[in-house]
């Protein structure tokens, strides 16, 4: 078994490259994305194709992590994501449950202090 930080890294990876085959091999079946509004997102097959539309749509996006903690199986990672040259910065928080060497679930949260008192991150 790999790290859970380690998959967590390689799963962003694959969005900031936009690598739609890699990110793929890397959920499982019953991968769940939650946006920041909370809005699930189910099954691996339904993220494929949002992750298509998504990249298409956002062809620079990718995101960067400044800090990456673990406890047991969910990373949680603060950092930025970037879109474009207009909004270069755009500060957020993400997890990722990791289950036997693939993300299950990844989600997306706005970087308030309310959502990083939740996350334990001050």
């Amino acid at each position: 078994m790999n790290d859970p930080i380690l998959t967590a890294l390689q799963f962003n990876q694959c969005i900031s490259n936009h690598d739609l085959e890699s990110l793929t091999s890397l959920m499982t079946d019953d991968h769940t994305f939650i946006d920041r509004d909370g809005t699930i997102h189910q099954s691996k097959k339904v993220m494929i194709d949002n992750w298509k539309q998504f990249f298409k749509m956002f062809p620079k996006y990718k995101n960067t992590f400044e800090h990456v903690r673990v406890k047991d199986n969910l990373v949680v990672m603060l950092g930025y994501a970037y879109w474009s040259e207009n909004q270069p910065y755009d500060p957020a928080i993400w997890t990722a449950n990791i289950i036997k060497d693939l993300v299950r679930e990844w989600r997306i949260y706005n970087d308030t202090l309310e959502n990083r008192e939740i996350l334990n991150l001050v």
